[in-house]
Formats: C-alpha cells, sequence, structure tokens
C-alpha cells in the first residue's frame, strides 16, 4: 500500500487531502456525513479580528460548472473562535489550519499573535486577497511589495507553520510566490477565486450584491493547474493546490504540476463526502501505478 503522508514546512499531514477555508465550516458541519480524521487537514472558515456581518444578499450565484460568491468573510471574530470554537474542534484527528483575513496589517500580526497561542493549531493560511484599506483598498495579494510586507509582518510574530494563499488575479503569480517565499512564508496555497460577474438579463441587474464576486468550481481548474505548475517552476517552499477539484483524477492532475497537498472546495457542496472518495482514488492509483509515496509523485509531469 502506497504511502499517503506528505509534509509542509514543520507540518506533517496523513494524506494530501484537506478541504478549503470557506467551503467547509469548520468542520463540525461534516462529521455527519464523514470521518473527519480521514482528512489530511481542514482550513476552516476566514477569521478576521473583528466580526463581521459579511455582504448584503444575494451573494451568490450559480454560473455555468461554478459558482459566484461574494459572502465577505462574515465571521464572528478571532476572540469568538479561541473562546467558543476552538474547544469544540481542537480534539479532531487532523490538522486543523485558520485562514486569516484582515484590512490591515496590523489586523493580520494581531489575528495571528492570538491564534499562535493555540496549542492544538498548528498552523495558519493568511489570505492575502483581502482589500487593504490604508491603500485604496487595493488587495494585499496584488503587488509584490504588498504581498512579501504583510507576510513579513505575521512571520515576526506567528513561529508555527505559515500558509500564504495566492490571489490568481495577478499578472504573474509566480512573482508574488516569489515574493512571499522570501518574506518567510513556509508554504504557498493557490489559487483563490477569480474575480468575475453574472447578471440577470430579465432584471437587467447584477446576481450578487456586490456587482463582482469570486468564481470557483470546476470551470476554474485547467488555468488553477496552469498556476499551480509556473509556481512549483518558480518556488522552493511547497505548495497547496486549488481550483475545481472534483475528483480523484483532478487531485493528480494537480500533484503532477508541483502541489504538494490539495484542497477540496466548492465540490463541498455538491457532494459532501467528496474528500474522502479522492483520499481512496489516490491511493488506489498509487497502487496501480505501483508507486511507494504520494510525494514521488509531485512534479512529475513529463514534457
Amino acid at each position: 500500500m502506497a504511502g499517503l503522508e506528505v509534509q509542509i514546512g514543520d507540518l506533517k499531514f496523513k494524506n494530501p487531502v484537506t478541504t478549503a477555508s470557506g467551503t467547509f465550516g469548520y468542520g463540525t458541519e461534516y462529521k455527519d456525513f464523514i470521518d473527519l480524521g480521514a482528512l489530511g487537514g481542514i482550513f476552516v472558515k476566514g477569521t478576521t479580528l473583528e466580526p463581521r456581518q459579511g455582504n448584503d444578499y444575494p451573494r451568490m450565484a450559480e454560473t455555468p460548472s461554478g459558482m459566484l460568491n461574494a459572502v465577505g468573510l462574515q465571521n464572528k471574530g478571532v476572540d469568538y473562535f479561541i473562546n467558543h470554537l476552538y474547544p469544540e474542534i481542537k480534539d479532531y484527528d487532523t490538522n486543523i489550519i485558520v485562514n486569516v483575513s484582515g484590512s490591515t496589517i496590523e489586523d493580520y500580526v494581531t489575528t495571528a499573535e492570538k491564534l499562535a497561542d493555540l496549542d492544538k493549531m498548528p498552523a495558519i493560511e493568511l489570505n492575502i486577497s483581502c482589500p487593504n484599506v490604508k491603500e485604496g483598498g487595493m488587495s494585499f495579494g496584488v503587488s509584490c511589495e504588498s504581498a512579501a510586507k504583510v507576510t513579513r509582518a505575521v512571520r515576526d510574530v506567528f513561529p508555527k507553520t505559515l500558509i500564504v494563499k495566492l490571489s490568481p488575479n495577478v499578472t504573474s503569480i509566480s512573482e508574488i510566490a516569489l515574493a512571499v517565499e522570501g518574506a518567510g512564508a513556509d508554504s504557498v496555497s493557490l489559487v483563490n477565486t477569480f474575480l468575475g460577474m453574472a447578471i440577470d438579463i430579465e432584471s437587467k441587474k447584477p446576481k450578487l450584491s456586490t456587482i463582482t464576486g469570486g468564481l470557483s468550481g470546476p470551470c476554474i481548474k485547467p488555468i488553477a493547474v496552469r498556476m499551480v505548475w509556473e509556481v512549483y517552476n518558480a518556488v522552493k517552499i511547497p505548495i497547496i493546490g486549488m481550483g475545481g477539484i472534483s475528483n480523484w483524477q483532478d487531485a493528480i492532475e494537480f500533484i503532477l504540476a508541483g502541489s504538494t497537498a490539495i484542497q477540496v472546495g466548492t465540490y463541498n457542496f455538491i457532494d459532501p463526502t467528496a474528500s474522502v472518495k479522492i483520499i481512496e482514488g489516490i491511493e488506489e492509483y498509487l497502487d496501480r501505478h505501483r508507486i511507494t509515496s504520494v510525494a514521488d509523485l509531485v512534479g512529475q509531469m513529463r514534457i
């Protein structure tokens, strides 16, 4: 039987299959469907320093082979997470990783400092697709300078595994990846959602209250695979790949392109058991090809 273990920085995963932030809640929502301990990790819902109500409705819209969302990071804040949610999920037999978002560098830093004190929370995923309010709303992740600046600031206060989640809405995602690697990131995860929009042709109004939103689902997979491959050829740190993964074949594609681990996102809404099926499929593929470890498959696309 092939070995499924992988490593991101100092953090070990029992297998490369994890669930993407924003699509799996805090894990508790799915425990009636799957054994959460079977997963390599759970990236929990985006967490900010202060509570956020999120955007006005409507904030989700179905699109061909995907969906748009503009939820707006609705959550009850990091203190609520620490006091009420963390005690409920901390003993799950898998890696619990908190997705951290913010509007200023100070927000990110303070949130990361608070989470660093949780002994059963071994890593954070830094969402740098958020708007920087001090820079006129420009996303932290769209320039090398701002991406490196927020990463370095969090690195200075967070001693555990630091994963930086990259936005695809940039000219060169490889340059952003290199910038955060140089600023101390242990890993990068990619890709976050693509900016898109949809219009109701009868009302002639946007389908989202925010007009634009984040596009995810199978429709983005070929672009996401390409971006993973580009980043794999640019950086030395491990990559966690995501973007339209719905089955084990998709996961193998991402691994061949350079992903050490993967995240299952939008497809959790369609099939709550998808992540477990993907783990089983990867294992069967490795055995069929007589590959002893999934780590040996990373980046092995033949050209």
